[in-house]
């Protein structure tokens, strides 16, 4: 208090007589008066912040810390941050020293914050002005980036957010690895980077990364650990230099080679294009892949001699049966023929190579072929969809037997379009939000009180209409867009558990979550911070993972790590699919499992088999022994429920309780529960 009595008085004009941008804040961090000078350099009106009264903290001062931010505030002490990058109310980044100081404003505690502009003044000191001198070549030169220990970004230079087109409200509090495409490949070479700058070590290389809106883009990046006296904490700076073009040169000179030389057919890259054109001149043609049986077996039975002679014998066959036809080698045994021909002339060809043998000396070398046909437009309209329909008919022939070529059914082609729509229209659903969340209770089933809920996402879109939980979340895995429909079920289903708990319903929400959503480093901190700012206790939320997720979380500890942080802070994890995967003993003894769900397809066929009676008697059994709830769902009929009360089972799930249904539903069904 006497030190706070001894703080020099100051008023508006004394503010606006300073050569600096300076601004007063309470110590609630609100602006209390602003200069002309601030206005001038950050844009901002002191009006801005009587309307969002946080702006300054999430807008001007957003790059200083929680602990940073909060000491300035205190006002303890006078107080000096050097090289700060402050937000401008047109989003760009400006560096600046700061300087606080105590001061009584209208006779109220406050601090005067002075900005000093890097622009504003010059170093007297030689050494340190080529060390500034040399600090803003490298701004100016490079892409520059700075992560915490955490790896999450702490500011960026304008280099950076012209090239990856984030902006500094969008980046800031990102993490290192979402900067990265989401692939195993890329997945490697970040881990790679983070071993080695934690180990204080510098790490150099090109990398591939993507811009905000997911555009990849190439850099020759240097990672360098620094030790930051402020927050007394490692700090590592990423120096970035866009090599984009060079790639994209590098990669066209690979490409001018557009033919094979082995086989003189024209390569994969050449293919597109021939194809590309015939789409836009409307033609008609069938697109046949061609795929030798059992290449890599036939390789180690012969010599490198005969795998020469083999492609090119049979690359003369192809030629001679398919003549005036297009021909290319996608890879060492693949192939592909553009032609005008029916599929009773392409299906031809297994007879013609069986009558024109392949010889080794005088031995006939058994060869055999699955091949596809897929015709355009009829089918399939683009390169790329000609190739999955292609890939997909191969994988069919081959699990016949192989040694055939045949063609898609009408449905399994509209499957595959209906695919690629979904992935194409799933990216605007998230952007505009129109991803819905119903519930599907879980009851006790000796009282019938409904105990919680699970969270199911649902998405009916104006193009493609319903889409089911069973076809989108498997799209969604294989597109990298899970994290994006996780995070929204999981903010979703808080806001829902609030609600549900004010009105006065002890209602758990059960969340799908998959081991992909896991491998993220923070996904623990990210549930962690939407329970926070949901205000939704962590005893409100269960997450069900499938027996997959276990086999590989066991092996991960990492996952583990997260699972146990969850489990502490009071969130239940249910093991989902039971008896359908790869049973594990030991991952029950290492994950956080308290209940145990067992899958529909045995209740389905719980009324018709004694066996799966005797299986699912087992399986509660086994659940009870654990310790564990055992809850199975897909309950249908009462009989079904019967049986199972029987057995021991605790709670139930599936359409004889009720369907998916919305939250107002919800409500009801549980106040009619508990009459």
């Amino acid at each position: 208090m006497n030190q706070e009595k001894t703080n020099m008085a100051i008023d508006e004009n004394l503010v606006n007589l300073s050569p600096f941008p300076s601004f007063v804040l309470n110590r609630n961090g609100e602006v209390l008066t602003w200069n002309d000078l601030s206005k001038k350099y950050f844009g901002y009106e002191v009006e801005d912040f009587l309307i969002t009264p946080s702006a300054i903290k999430t807008g001007l001062l957003s790059s200083l810390s929680a602990e940073a931010y909060q000491n300035l505030l205190l006002g303890k002490e006078s107080l000096l941050f050097e090289k700060v990058q402050l937000l401008t109310k047109s989003d760009t980044m400006t560096d600046s020293a700061i300087i606080t100081s105590n001061v009584l404003f209208n006779n109220e505690p406050a601090v005067l914050v002075t900005c000093i502009l890097e622009e504003s003044y010059t170093r007297m000191d030689d050494s340190m002005q080529v060390l500034k001198d040399l600090m803003n070549g490298l701004y100016s030169s490079y892409m520059v980036v700075t992560i915490d220990a955490e790896g999450l970004i702490l500011n960026c230079n304008q280099n950076f957010l012209t090239i990856s087109h984030w902006t500094p409200k969008r980046v800031l509090g990102k993490t290192f690895w979402q900067l990265f495409p989401d692939t195993e490949s890329s997945m490697k070479v970040t881990d790679s980077i983070w071993k080695t700058i934690n180990l204080g070590q510098i790490w150099e290389g090109d990398v591939e990364k993507i811009t905000k809106d997911g555009s990849p883009y190439w850099v020759h990046l240097t990672a360098i650990p620094t030790y930051s006296p402020t927050t007394k904490n490692y700090e590592f700076v990423l120096f970035e230099k866009d090599i984009t073009n060079e790639r994209k040169m590098k990669h066209q000179l690979e490409k001018i080679a557009y033919i094979d030389p082995e086989t003189g057919l024209m390569n994969a890259h050449r293919l597109e294009q021939v194809v590309n054109d015939m789409i836009e001149e409307k033609r008609h043609f069938s697109f046949v892949y061609i795929s030798i049986d059992k290449y890599y077996t036939i390789k180690e039975l012969h010599n490198s001699q005969m795998e020469e002679n083999l492609i090119t014998e049979f690359t003369k066959r192809m030629k001679i049966y398919f003549q005036d036809s297009e021909m290319a080698r996608i890879n060492e045994h693949e192939f592909v023929v553009i032609t005008p021909l029916g599929e009773w002339f392409t299906q031809g060809f297994l007879t013609y190579l069986k009558q024109n043998p392949i010889y080794t000396g005088n031995v006939a070398v058994p060869i055999s072929i699955s091949g596809g046909i897929t015709r355009s437009p009829q089918d399939q309209s683009t390169f790329p969809h000609l190739m999955k329909a292609s890939l997909a008919t191969i994988a069919n022939v081959r699990e016949a037997g192989g040694d055939n070529i045949v063609s898609l059914s009408n449905a399994t082609h509209k499957a595959i379009n209906r695919k690629s729509i979904i992935e194409k229209r799933l990216l605007l659903a998230l952007d505009q939000q129109n991803l819905k969340v119903f519930y599907q209770p879980q009851v006790d089933i000796h009282t019938g009180k409904i105990l919680a809920v699970e969270a199911l996402v649902r998405w009916e879109d104006d193009e493609i209409g319903v889409v089911k939980p069973e076809e989108l979340i498997p799209i969604a895995e294989e597109t990298g867009l899970i994290n994006n429909i996780g995070s929204f079920v999981i903010e979703e289903a808080c806001k829902q558990a609030v609600k549900w708990e004010k009105a006065g319903l002890d209602l758990k929400v059960t969340i799908n979550l998959s081991v992909r959503e896991f491998r993220d480093k923070n996904m623990a901190k990210s549930i962690l911070s939407t329970l926070e700012s949901t205000q939704c206790p962590a005893n409100l939320i269960q997450i069900e993972i499938t027996e997959k997720f276990a086999l590989e979380a066991e092996a991960e500890t990492s996952i583990i790590k997260q699972m146990r942080q969850l489990e502490e802070e009071g969130i239940v994890f249910i093991l989902d699919d039971f008896g359908t995967g790869y049973a594990s003993f030991r991952y029950m003894q290492l994950l956080p499992i308290e209940t145990l769900k067992i899958d529909q397809t045995f209740i389905h066929s719980l009324l018709q088999s004694e066996k799966t009676q005797r299986l699912i008697h087992g399986m509660v059994q086994f659940g009870k022994s654990m310790n564990l709830t055992v809850l199975a769902e897909g309950v249908e009929t009462i009989e079904q429920q019967k049986l199972l009360q029987e057995y021991g089972c605790d709670a139930i799930q599936g359409y004889l309780i009720s369907k998916p249904v919305s939250e107002k539903a919800i409500a009801q069904l549980t106040l009619n529960s508990v009459k």
